[in-house]
């Protein structure tokens, strides 16, 4: 099993009973294909970087899941046709958290001892 993300977005019109559907279809997916569902985290209605089909927000999810590639496939495939959806995106999780840019952090101070 690989642990995956998939980062969907959905119409900004959208209501949020509607949107709970989409993500709950998308729950039973990956359970019905024997998968483990991690979590979810609604980002909630966002600017778009650029126009998407004369839309320039939409509600963002962001979906966490432990499944075959199989039921992966099927998922997006699902979800692409889901009416409501605009975009989507799987990718998969590191098992190591990424290394965020910037001054290094401060090392624990260590103790030395003089020569006896």
């Amino acid at each position: 099993m690989n642990a995956y993300e998939i980062m969907l977005m959905l119409e900004p019109e959208l209501a949020d009973e509607r949107q709970n559907e989409i993500v709950s279809r998308a729950r039973e997916l990956v359970e019905q294909g024997g998968g483990a569902w991690i979590g979810h985290e609604a980002w909630g209605r966002r600017k778009l970087a650029y126009e998407i089909e004369k839309r320039s927000e939409a509600h963002y999810h962001l979906l966490q899941l432990d499944c075959e590639p199989a039921t992966l496939d099927e998922l997006t495939r699902v979800l692409k046709i889901m009416e409501g959806t605009v975009r989507l995106m799987a990718v998969r999780r590191t098992a190591t958290p990424l290394r965020r840019h910037g001054p290094p952090a401060p090392a624990a101070a260590e103790t030395v001892r003089g020569a006896e």
